[in-house]
């Protein structure tokens, strides 16, 4: 029997989806799930509820619960991360704020001010856990880790620890069902390639396994159709600029690039869809409206123990792949040791993976298209300097973190950028203890008077050479105009 850490149990939607998922495998029934919150009322809610899924379906499973992370990953197999360090106070800070600096986020849990900071506080906490489970849990864990900014905590893990882990996410199934829709081919006859990283994923080859036509060309003339363009503006616009389809949604692609939120008139063009079409602050006004809607209510005392079929996220199939060695396919991010090569080692990056019981398999795709990869890497240069500000508690580099955000350097200056992060840093500041005792140097704007004399710099050389060529010029117009000496 593998026993099955759940840490972030308190999590009640996912956590229950991930624990129906389990007890509807049948080679996972006889496993101990081990349910762990830091807070006592979720957790004893999500306890008592999955007891009774247990025994109303009269399963063998053991289900234990504990606000001791340590005790919860004693002797675990598996490890599954749904935490989301300081909850919807945080995630406030992290959309009001910047939002007051122009800086206007839909989800903000990934890239932007707002996945930087969640980044910060949750990477610390990733690198406890890892810790935790090279001392305590069974010598082959693995980590399977749900929480973001995904591509960033991945990143992190990767520099931490060498517990094998991966990131799920399920960007490429959902997508797949749009893209199946559009070119009228079963998602399961569509052979694809899909790599990136988390959250801009490229689909490099899609292709009908039944002919091998290629669905490309439909796809791309279909998304020129404004009844198909309207669902996915940003996404079908960044396609048809670079090429390819990618694995999120408008509301997310369009913070992850500067040229869809930057500006009215683009915000008005591209994001005028509700919600995560690219509404402002869809993802935080619909968790906060899920918070003040059941703030009073056990939303599990509602809800059917009746075991319902596996839902689409990975994590019960790859669970599934290593106790039965059932080889299972799917896209995960993990480190990059060589599998994307035209994007940095060590970076995390989504890829296609193989997983059966000797563990997981990532595959090479080799160079991505130049376009993508430098899509790609403006992402990935954010995620890096997060990663190393979070580890190492270092607010300059928090702040170069935000100013080499694609979508917060289109909107704001330096200055502005290092007051919105010394803002963020002194709002979070619960949920960052790496940073207790440090600031950010000020830089106040320096004040130029009207009367100023500049002190003498070299001249450059481009200037000197220009400068020259006019002297030349010169010399060659007064020679024309010059009077000629009359001869005898």
């Amino acid at each position: 029997m593998a026993k099955i850490a759940m840490i972030g149990a308190g999590s009640m939607v996912f956590c229950k989806t991930l624990v129906n998922d389990i007890l509807a495998t049948p080679a996972l029934q006889d496993s101990e799930i081990c349910l762990m919150n830091h807070t006592q009322p979720k957790l004893d809610r999500m306890e008592a509820f999955v007891k009774r899924m247990v025994a109303e379906n009269k399963l063998p499973t053991k289900i234990t619960a504990t606000t001791d992370r340590k005790k919860a990953l004693a002797g675990a197999k598996y490890a599954i991360i749904m935490i989301q360090v300081g909850g919807l106070d945080a995630f406030r800070c992290d959309y009001t704020i910047p939002l007051k600096y122009g800086v206007d986020q839909c989800i903000g849990d990934s890239l932007n001010p707002g996945g930087i900071f969640r980044g910060l506080r949750t990477i610390p906490v990733l690198a406890d856990i890892v810790a935790d489970m090279e001392k305590v849990s069974t010598p082959d864990a693995v980590m399977l880790n749900y929480a973001n900014p995904m591509a960033a905590c991945c990143l992190g893990l990767g520099r931490v620890s060498n517990v094998p882990f991966i990131g799920l996410c399920h960007g490429v199934q959902t997508t797949l069902d749009l893209i199946s829709g559009y070119v009228d081919v079963p998602k399961d006859q569509i052979d694809f390639l899909c790599a990136g990283i988390n959250h801009m994923a490229w689909f490099l080859s899609l292709k009908d396994k039944r002919d091998g036509t290629d669905l490309y060309p439909l796809f791309r003339k279909n998304c020129e159709k404004p009844e198909y363009y309207i669902n996915e503006k940003v996404r079908c616009e960044v396609m048809r600029h670079f090429g390819y389809f990618m694995t999120e949604s408008t509301g997310h692609l369009s913070e992850y690039i500067p040229w869809f939120r930057s500006s009215k008139r683009a915000l008005d063009l591209y994001c005028d869809m509700p919600d995560f079409g690219g509404a402002t602050g869809a993802y935080y006004n619909y968790a906060n409206m899920l918070a003040a809607k059941y703030k009073d209510v056990d939303y599990l005392a509602q809800e059917s123990p009746k075991i319902t079929r596996r839902s689409v996220e990975y994590c019960s199939y790859i669970l599934e792949a290593m106790e039965t060695d059932k080889i299972f396919k799917l896209n995960g991010n993990v480190r990059n040791d060589g599998y994307i090569t035209n994007l940095p080692a060590g970076c995390c990056v989504e890829v296609p993976v193989y997983v059966d019981r000797r563990g997981l398999h990532p595959v090479r795709v080799g160079n991505l298209p130049t376009q993508l990869a430098a899509l790609n890497q403006s992402n990935v240069t954010v995620q890096t300097l997060a990663v190393e500000a979070g580890l190492a508690g270092d607010p300059e580099m928090a702040m170069q973190a935000c100013a080499m955000d694609p979508l917060t350097s289109a909107c704001c200056t330096l200055k502005e950028i290092r007051e919105m992060t010394a803002e963020m840093l002194e709002a979070e500041k619960q949920w960052l203890p790496q940073f207790a005792g440090k600031s950010l140097k000020p830089t106040p704007t320096v004040s130029i008077p009207k009367n100023v004399k500049p002190v003498a710099v070299p001249l450059d050389p481009a200037l000197a050479i220009a400068n020259r060529f006019g002297e030349l010029a010169q010399r060659q117009v007064e020679k024309a105009v010059k009077p000629k000496k009359k001869t005898k």
